[in-house]
């Protein structure tokens, strides 16, 4: 069975929610316009290491949502975050600090790790490239808001960068931060992961693929006033077993069995 860094952190996060989606087969539609510019703006800097017309992909795959019915933050709409998307392509070319030696190798790296029991551990890496000529592992995001920049080498403690950097053993990892605003703006957030924090990760990846092996999807609510992260949760229709909120924000894939027990008999 495939694992990868989501469905260790879905796990961690809500065990339910891993169900949900990992066995039971539904799915959040896409409907967010930041996730789906995101990817578009993902092809685009592919584009761009590959020698070909970023702005020219930027505007093509982000056409691609022009007519749909997506969800936008205040103040935000297909044209502006377009405009935006190329303001930081401009910015990006002209700062010039990130590499990526042979980019048809090295944008998207798909990286396999075996796991016991005959499970298999899968990464996909945005990029190892250099950044201010340091070899280290990348991870694009684009945003609307600065991340926190201080204390230095904060990034460190980043799950996801921890894991990039076990599966590819580089220890420089690197935030590259695409801020979407008014004065768009591009973070180079860099850290070290150390051998023993690679070690650590490996060992919690072990113990939470025994767990779900164990079909161990204890229900683990985020309902705690003031903060409730169960109201930004795609899946709150099912766990509350609300038909019009599963219809709104869900999708189930084709097949998808309902005995998903039976599913974990290898």
């Amino acid at each position: 069975m495939n694992f990868s860094y989501t469905q260790v952190s879905q796990f961690l996060s809500c065990p339910r929610r891993y169900r949900y989606q990992y066995l039971d087969g539904w799915k959040e539609k896409d409907t967010r316009a930041a996730m789906l510019f995101g990817r578009a703006f993902e092809k685009a800097l592919a584009a761009f290491f590959l020698r070909q017309d970023a702005s020219e992909t930027l505007f093509n795959e982000w056409a691609q949502y022009r007519d749909l019915d997506l969800q936008y933050a205040a103040n935000d709409n297909w044209d502006r975050m377009l405009q935006g998307g190329m303001q930081l392509l401009d910015r990006f070319a002209q700062e010039d600090r990130v590499r990526i030696p042979q980019p048809q190798t090295n944008l998207q790296v798909k990286i396999l790790r075996p796991l016991p029991g005959d499970n298999t551990f899968i990464s996909y890496v945005d990029a190892i490239g250099e950044l201010d000529n340091e070899l280290c592992v990348i991870d694009w995001k684009t945003s609307t808001a600065c991340y926190p920049a201080e204390p230095a080498g904060l990034c460190a403690l980043d799950p996801q960068m921890i894991c990039y950097s076990w599966m590819t053993g580089i220890e420089r990892v690197a935030l590259v931060v695409f801020v979407r605003k008014r004065m768009p703006e591009i973070q180079y957030l860099k850290a070290t992961i150390s051998e023993e924090q690679r070690q650590e990760y490996g060992r919690l990846v072990a113990e939470t693929v025994r767990q779900i092996e164990a079909a161990q999807f204890l229900q683990h609510s985020g309902i705690r006033f003031p903060q409730n992260p169960c109201l930004s949760c795609a899946y709150l229709g099912l766990c509350m077993d609300r038909r019009e909120m599963v219809d709104l924000r869900l999708t189930r894939q084709q097949g998808a069995a309902l005995d998903w027990l039976d599913e974990l008999a290898f």
